[in-house]
């Protein structure tokens, strides 16, 4: 690739993050008031004010501001990091069973008490990140209790992997979904590629051995158990003893897990691992380039049997995506995944950044119509994909640029 047209992409996107992203986040959802932060905007900025809130904004919105306070050292973004720290551990953190609750209510009292281990990973994964940005020994212990935590309380000793969630005094529970869409199944790909993204965070500030075991397991179980050998596509829910219980596949999970799961190897440092890995991460790709993307570059949400069943374009799957080929072209050399990453970006910035009332819209119809119904802000949509993207893709864009490899 043309270096000056690296660096210009790289431009575009560390402009996306620095004058649009983090910008809206600090200007629209703290709440001034309570000093946490509002649950719920429409597209057109209109506050939910009864709305509930999720660990997973004030855990998103701290890895997102830590990991930006890493790479800028704008102090305004340290300030909204240390505001998402202060509420969890304020209204979030269960004092009595330990992990954090799932959900609060508006004013903070406890709602959903329930320990849900996709949650207790999003905690490990921005604490992990706000001892990075400050050097703080507290968020680092908080992090470390959680792994432990997780180790005792939510492994399944006899076929492996993390079960989906648990009563607050982490007894079972008879509903484990993750949200209203998904099966009501005790593993998930989902949490569990989410646990291995939160350990590769916290293996960089805390390489025990203990937490290195874990996280091979944890690798070999994406691989073994979760990707179908045949098609190179996640399967999504299982029973105890892996059998697959869906058939749905879901094309940001696929591209995003490719490039997760080479840097949880990198940080792990198994060279013969990432040897393993680079033809099965290229794979991925390649299926997700062959039957995920439309015309425009978009990525769809889900298929299954061959066919789209979800023609939707959401602003996660194309997020991930941008990265997901990134490393492909990074580690293969092959021109057709930086085209994809790049047009991707193109369709991005063309559908779903709102240049009128900022940050980017939840999603658009095939044919591009935005899906208003979906809130800006919400339980679910956080500044974590678009935000971590351009941090990724403008670092990546300008290695290629350089050197035209992985370094």
């Amino acid at each position: 690739m043309n270096p000056s047209a690296a660096r210009s992409y790289a431009v575009r996107i560390e402009a996306e993050l620095t004058q649009n992203i983090l910008p809206f986040w600090m200007r629209e959802v703290v709440d001034q008031k309570r000093g946490t932060f509002l649950g719920e905007l429409s597209n057109t900025l209109v506050v939910d004010p009864t709305a509930a809130r999720g660990a997973l904004l004030s855990t998103r919105i701290l890895w997102t501001y830590s990991a930006a306070y890493r790479k800028y050292n704008n102090p305004a973004y340290l300030e909204m990091a240390r505001r998402a720290y202060d509420d969890l551990e304020k209204n979030f953190r269960d004092p009595q069973y330990g992990g954090y609750f799932w959900s609060v209510a508006a004013d903070g009292t406890p709602l959903q008490t329930r320990k849900q281990i996709y949650g207790q990973a999003f905690a490990i994964y921005a604490l992990s990140e706000y001892h990075r940005a400050t050097g703080q020994a507290e968020p680092l212990d908080k992090a470390i209790e959680i792994f432990y935590l997780l180790e005792k309380k939510a492994k399944d000793p006899q076929a492996g992997g993390y079960l989906e969630a648990f009563s607050r005094e982490w007894q079972p529970i008879e509903d484990l979904r993750l949200s209203a869409e998904d099966q009501n199944e005790p593993k998930s790909q989902n949490t569990h590629l989410h646990v291995m993204e939160a350990f590769t965070n916290l293996m960089r500030v805390w390489p025990q051995v203990e937490l290195k075991k874990s996280q091979a397991d944890l690798i070999a179980i994406m691989v073994d158990k979760i990707l179908d050998p045949a098609t190179h596509h996640l399967n999504l829910f299982f029973a105890m003893d892996w059998t697959p219980r869906s058939d749905a596949v879901s094309f940001g999970h696929d591209i995003e897990a490719s490039w997760l799961l080479m840097e949880a190897a990198e940080i792990l440092g198994d060279k013969n691992l990432l040897e393993r890995l680079k033809p099965i991460i290229l794979k991925m790709a390649d299926v997700t380039l062959a039957e995920g993307i439309d015309s425009d570059g978009a990525l769809y949400n889900e298929g299954r049997a061959g066919k789209i069943t979800d023609f939707n374009k959401e602003w996660w799957p194309q997020a991930e995506a941008v990265v997901g080929f990134l490393n492909a072209y990074q580690y293969s050399k092959d021109q057709r995944y930086l085209d994809a990453a790049l047009l991707c970006w193109d369709f991005i910035e063309s559908s779903l950044v709102d240049i009128v009332h900022g940050e980017w819209f939840r999603g658009v119809t095939r044919d591009g119509i935005v899906l208003q119904d979906q809130p800006k802000v919400s339980f679910w949509k956080c500044p974590y994909h678009n935000g971590r993207t351009c941090l990724e893709a403008a670092t990546r864009l300008r290695t290629i640029a350089v050197s035209g490899h992985h370094n």
